[in-house]
This record gives C-alpha cells, structure tokens and sequence, in this order.
C-alpha cells in the first residue's frame, strides 16, 4: 500500500510564507509525477503545481513567481514553498503521486493539510 503524508500547513498573514511537504511510503518501483492540488471552501480541487522524476514543472499560472514545488528522490518526498501569501490561498492542500508498483500505476492522493492566510 502506498501512502502519502503530508506537513506543514497551518496560519499565515498575508504576504508571510509556509512550506508544505509530503512523504511517500511503501512498495514504490518508482515515482514518475508527484504535485500538489487545492480546494478552497465551495470550489472545485485545482492544480497548483506538479513535477515529474525529471524535474520538469508545471505551475497553474496565478501562482506562477509565488510558488516553488520541489522533490528529493532518493527520499520520495515533496516540497512547496509558498511565498507572499494571500487570503485567496486559503485551502485544504492535497500531495498527489502518481506512482509505479510491481505490474501496475497508482494515482495516490495525501489526506491534506490545510492553509489558512489572514488578511
């Protein structure tokens, strides 16, 4: 069974910053996509950034110079830097993999952690 454990949510003024970070664990071959999503109260879950074994990265274009989503493959994890946050941020933030195991590919979502920014 592969998991996904996210950290480092939580409050921050606006214009402050949070890192978030995800763990993947358990019989992984290999970890082709990992990313990160966002759903905000009433809204639907969207992209905010993803990057692949490679380190080729994609960022929703709003939070593109505010964001940096960032992997360490030999440890399976992944980071995102938030930088001059705004009350819009505020969301339930979701680690996404997309992970190889023996004869198969898992899509594997984290549980979330949630932001919250004051103005």
């Amino acid at each position: 069974q592969v998991q996904l454990v996210e950290s480092g949510g939580g409050l921050a003024e606006a214009g402050g910053s949070l890192r978030l970070s995800c763990a993947a664990s358990g019989i992984i071959s290999s970890i082709i996509k990992m990313g990160w999503y966002r759903q905000a109260p009433g809204k639907q879950r969207e992209l905010v950034a993803t990057i692949t074994s490679g380190g080729i990265t994609v960022y929703a274009d709003s939070l593109k110079g505010r964001y940096t989503i960032s992997r360490d493959n030999a440890k399976s994890t992944l980071s995102l830097q938030m930088n001059n946050l705004k009350p819009e941020d505020t969301a339930v933030y979701y680690c996404n993999a997309v992970v190889g195991v023996p004869d198969m590919k898992l899509n594997v979502w984290g549980q979330g952690t949630q932001v919250t920014v004051s103005s």
